[in-house]
């Protein structure tokens, strides 16, 4: 185990954040209306009397934003995590189908699959996962039958007050950043270097996000709104749920 060097962690997310930041703007150019259109149940807007195609397309691009962001930013968080993981144990990113990152330490192999927070997944999802860590141990040992495997679901925020869930260990917030980087304060360490340059790429997508909303606006009312300014109902739903084309 090799002590972590902050700076090290500082250099990192300065030279890499761009990259989040690029990818959440080029996934709002490339949005259409009528994806997300598709994706949300018109019901709902209806039920809660949203009268306006304003309020309606903010309220789907909102959605689209904080989903895509949310799975987005994961990723990158996945790649920090192992870089810190390879500056302590010399730990890598797996090559291993369902497994994200692989590092050995006190004669132990140590397979760990990364997720945003505690609740990712469903039963499927759970088993899934389960399932990976199985193939995984039987891949590994292939080469060395006697590797003392550990499975581990790391979280990279929230908090679980039982990780010992018998097959796997599920480390949640601090506890994950401090097994894969073996200090106590690294989950706090991170925060301020993720805050660089923050605002000049949050100007740039406000920016961008604005021309899209009156984009989708114009779009909506265009094609869902009947001559005097009303939302034609029929018509969207038909759109989002009807058997004929498009």
């Amino acid at each position: 185990m090799i002590k972590l060097q902050i700076n090290d962690v500082n250099e990192y997310v300065k030279n890499n954040i761009g990259e989040f930041h690029k990818k959440k703007l080029e996934k709002l150019k490339g949005l259409r209306l009528y994806d997300v259109l598709r994706r949300k149940n018109p019901y709902l807007f209806k039920a809660k009397n949203i009268m306006t195609a304003s309020e309606i397309v903010k309220a789907l691009a909102d959605a689209f934003v904080s989903s895509s962001e949310e799975t987005m930013f994961g990723d990158w968080l996945e790649g920090l995590a192992i870089f810190i993981n390879q500056k302590v144990y010399n730990g890598w990113k797996s090559g291993i189908t369902g497994i994200d990152m692989e590092f050995d330490h006190h004669n132990t192999r140590y397979i760990v699959t990364i997720k945003s927070g505690p609740q990712w997944g469903n039963s499927s999802q759970i088993a899934k996962m389960m399932s990976d860590f199985t193939t995984a141990k039987k891949t590994l040992r292939t080469s060395n039958s006697n590797l003392h495997i550990v499975c581990v679901n790391g979280c990279c925020y929230g908090k679980d007050h039982k990780p010992d869930k018998g097959d796997y260990f599920k480390y949640c917030g601090q506890q994950f950043w401090k097994f894969i980087g073996g200090t106590e304060s690294l989950y706090t360490d991170i925060i301020e270097p993720l805050g660089y340059e923050a605002k000049e790429h949050n100007n740039a997508f406000l920016d961008q996000y604005g021309a899209k909303l009156n984009l989708f606006t114009k779009e909506f009312t265009s094609d869902f709104c009947d001559e005097n300014g009303y939302i034609n109902w029929n018509r969207l739903v038909q759109f989002n749920s009807g058997d004929g084309e498009d």
